[in-house]
This record gives structure tokens, sequence and C-alpha cells, in this order.
């Protein structure tokens, strides 16, 4: 059985509305494509069914009431010191918005090491 090793992490969680863009492009697809030029580990998309923010409109996926600008959060996980590094690139495509940091434990599944 392979042992998993961990490391400390930091995931930075940023939410975008759908409709946001950055030159004629998603700003959460370009947000994707700096994380992967910057050498990060990995970043995922996740699109929302329904929520609200600063400008307090709800946006929601329900049948009656379609949103073309769904709340979209784009995770991203790796090393405090490459998280906090890129930064900048994300404050340069949303401004202001939000932005959530969390301290995790990332698991990584190594080299096979036999169970005793």
């Amino acid at each position: 059985m392979k042992t998993p090793r961990t490391e400390r992490a930091l995931r930075l969680t940023v939410l975008v509305g759908e409709s946001d863009g950055w030159h004629h492009r998603p700003v959460y697809t370009e947000i994707v494509h700096r994380a992967h030029a910057a050498g990060l580990a990995g970043a995922s998309v996740f699109r929302g069914i329904e929520g609200f923010g600063a400008s307090s409109v709800i946006h929601t996926q329900r049948l009656l009431s379609l949103s073309e600008d769904l709340p979209v959060a784009v995770v991203i996980v790796d090393t405090e010191e490459k998280v906090r590094a890129f930064l900048p690139l994300v404050k340069e495509l949303i401004g202001t918005g939000p932005l959530v940091l969390d301290t995790c434990e990332l698991v990584r599944w190594g080299e096979a090491e036999e169970a005793r």
C-alpha cells in the first residue's frame, strides 16, 4: 500500500462572476492560464448555481430566472510561497474582488511503501 506524503499548503479561492472578462476572455480562464504559466500545482474552476456578491443582486440557475452571470470559484493549491507570489497576478484581473486564503494539507501519493 502506498503511503501518502503530506505537506502544508495554501488554498487560494478567487470568487468571480461567470461573465467577468479580461481582454475578450473569461477572467476565470485567464486565472487558470496564469496559474499554469506560473508553475502552480493545479487550478480548478467551479460554477455555482446561485449566489450574490458586492452588488447584492442574487444570480441563480433556477429555470424561471436564468442568469448568464452565475458565481464562479477558481481554486488553486500549492505551497504558501508560490500562492502568495501569485496574488499580484490575480489582483490585476479582479481589482478589489474577494479572495480567500486557507491553510491546508496537501496529500501526495509517493513511492510505494509496504505497510507493516
